[in-house]
């Protein structure tokens, strides 16, 4: 069996990116992004990219720095999010949009990853989401038809991994990675542990590494909030000294 193990992204990566390429990352806001490999993709200057996510990053961070830099050509997504430059390229018409309702997305990568070409939902019939679509009567209810997705590249985020390739996902970070793992040509996996074979118990696999091609283990991870919100702290009065009138 080759060696999967990438001392760096940008080695991980060689021979991979091309041009007009399709590439899968996963992630949901800022959530377990594999952003040393989105790094290294912005490094590597590929452009007329077209980008299967649940959403681009923010401005300044994740996804967000591919499409600062021109080379994303299209998105397909269920959110927009906290990215106003997202919002800005597609109302001026510079950015291709595919909009999906993110169960749909996550189903239609799963799909893809299963080899199914096509499934039927109800989600979506009756809206902008269905036109064009192929739609169907079962049980005299209507379904539009959505196609399963795949990608010549899928760049994925996990907790810990081994040197087969085996990962293991953290709490929300398990979001739309496992599904994207099984549905690229190849996968490529950034992790913050990197452990031996067998030090990972075989119940606590989410991807088997028959999936990843490549690893490495991530110098670095910000860990960023999407958005922060938080009220004021109340003013409470001094408690009275004792005998003082209140």
């Amino acid at each position: 069996m080759a060696n999967k193990v990438q001392n760096a992204a940008a080695d991980a990566l060689a021979g991979l990116l091309f041009d007009g390429m399709t590439i899968m990352a996963g992630g949901f806001g800022l959530c377990g992004i594999p952003e040393n490999l989105i790094a290294a993709i912005r490094d590597s200057g590929v452009k007329d990219l077209t980008v299967v996510s649940n959403n681009c990053g923010v401005d300044d961070f994740g996804l967000g720095v591919l499409l600062a830099g021109g080379q994303i050509r299209k998105m397909i997504s269920s959110y927009v999010g906290e990215n106003k430059l997202f919002a800005e390229l597609y109302l001026s018409g510079k950015l291709e949009l595919e909009f999906n309702p993110q169960g749909t997305l996550a189903e239609r990568i799963r799909a893809g990853g299963a080899g199914i070409p096509a499934f039927f939902t109800k989600t979506g019939v009756g809206t902008l989401v269905a036109e064009g679509k192929e739609t169907r009567v079962f049980d005299g209810e209507e379904y539009v038809m959505e196609r399963g997705l795949t990608a010549d590249l899928s760049i994925v985020k996990a907790w810990k991994g081994d040197a087969e390739g085996n990962l293991v996902y953290r709490r929300t970070a398990r979001n739309f990675n496992p599904m994207m793992a099984t549905a690229g040509k190849v996968t490529v996996a950034e992790v913050e542990e990197l452990v031996d074979v067998g030090q990972i118990d075989p119940d606590h696999i989410h991807t088997p590494g028959i999936y990843v091609d490549r690893i490495l283990k991530g110098p670095a991870y910000e860990k960023r909030i999407e958005q922060l919100t938080v009220r004021k702290r109340e003013t409470h009065a001094a408690p009275a000294a004792a005998g003082e009138e209140v």
